[in-house]
């Protein structure tokens, strides 16, 4: 695999430039133009078209952007799965979205290590699409989202139901706006149409609670993590707003499944059903 010639590749497709390609790799235009000719020789295509204003991509070199971008990104994941972590005979590879990480994906590593201890523990956070991305590209066993990718060979299974509920504190003003993704926001803002353009708005629920409990105000969140808060009078419910149904789904693939991830499956199902504190609060010891 010839990585340096892949790079050079979409560092020109990025830039429109073999001149800024060049610059930026810190090689000579004429190592950049023996990069691409090398490429274009074991492909058979033509990847560019040089003009006076730099280059673009041929219809080939627009479809090998897509598999140039998997190679590296194939090789970058090998990079960190190898070589195993003494002790440890296998790898399992997790993600899960932002505003899970506290408690339950903390909790089901946790568990997991207890569960699987010859097993390296490898977890990604970030956004439902991205996630399901790496799923797709096998960079990632399984995955905790809120909207699934019903694709093929992927296994969809909802492991934990919720409501988005409306709270406040005991200053209920401003109105926050959490973004919960693309299904939240349709039916809240067709619900309530005078909130969906608000002053104070976020995409992370956890930073949006901690603000609403330091500086007052209200807002959606998911009801496991606001419980303890409403229990013991930080936040009130707010009556006869309407409710909005948020479940979390596991994703995985059913051709990489195996024992040990079922064994997993299994850990986080048990996780779900004993967990009882989804407060998100951090208490870090210093």
């Amino acid at each position: 695999m010839d990585l340096d010639s892949i790079k050079t590749f979409l560092d020109i497709a990025r830039y429109g430039s073999f001149v800024s390609a060049a610059e930026r790799l810190c090689v000579t235009q004429t190592a950049v133009s023996a990069r691409i000719q090398k490429l274009e020789n074991l492909l058979g295509c033509q990847l560019f078209v040089r003009n006076r204003g730099g280059c673009r991509l041929t219809v080939d070199g627009e479809r090998f952007v897509v598999h140039a971008t998997q190679l590296l990104q194939t090789w970058e994941a090998a990079r960190r799965d190898l070589p195993m972590p003494v002790g440890c005979d296998n790898l399992l590879r997790i993600g899960g979205e932002t505003s899970l990480c506290n408690p339950l994906m903390l909790e089901w590593i946790g568990a997991l290590k207890d569960a699987l201890p010859s097993h390296a523990i490898r977890s990604e956070i970030g956004s439902g699409p991205h996630l399901l991305r790496q799923l797709e590209d096998g960079e990632l066993d399984a995955v905790l989202v809120y909207q699934p990718a019903y694709w093929p060979g992927h296994q969809v299974e909802q492991v934990l139901e919720e409501k988005l509920i409306l709270v406040r504190a005991a200053n209920p003003d401003p109105y926050v706006y959490i973004d919960w993704g693309e299904g939240f926001r349709q039916e809240h803002d067709s619900a309530l149409p005078e909130k969906a353009r608000a002053a104070v708005s976020f995409n992370l629920g956890p930073l949006a609670l901690q603000y609403i409990l330091g500086r007052g105000g209200s807002g959606y969140f998911r009801t496991r993590v606001v419980e303890r808060y409403l229990a013991c009078g930080l936040l009130q419910r707010v009556p006869k707003a309407p409710e909005f149904t948020y479940p979390t789904y596991l994703v995985y693939s059913r051709e990489r499944d195996c024992a040990s991830l079922q064994s997993a499956f299994e850990t986080l199902r048990h996780v779900v059903r004993h967990s009882t504190d989804w407060s998100q609060r951090w208490n870090p010891v210093l």
